[in-house]
């Protein structure tokens, strides 16, 4: 009976840890909007209309480099889907041979 007891609760650890992992990474969008700003120096780049309505916004910083891709739902809450490092903003077209950027 306790060895069922351990790896029921063993499989309810190893179930509930990414989602508490994953509740972390999600906030009211005014706290992440926020929070990007002041720890990473990002602003919003651009933004979509993804699947259920939800809205897919770029942040990134011209200063750092750094950047995250957001999704927030129609219940306003926002989570973070990915981050990096080198954000550069491109051209539509490339530049000719031999003409600065």
């Amino acid at each position: 009976m306790i060895k069922r007891l351990m790896a029921a609760l063993a499989a309810l650890t190893l179930l509930t840890g990414p989602a508490l992992a994953q509740s972390r990474n999600c906030a009211p969008r005014e706290t992440v909007v926020q929070r990007l700003a002041e720890g990473y120096g990002e602003t919003r780049r651009s933004m979509g209309l993804g699947a259920n309505n939800a809205v897919i916004e770029v942040f990134a910083s011209e200063t750092s480099g750094s950047w995250t891709i957001t999704v927030t739902g129609t219940n306003g809450m926002t989570c973070l889907v990915a981050s990096g490092q080198a954000f550069e903003t491109m051209t539509d077209t490339p530049p000719a041979a031999g003409e600065d950027t």
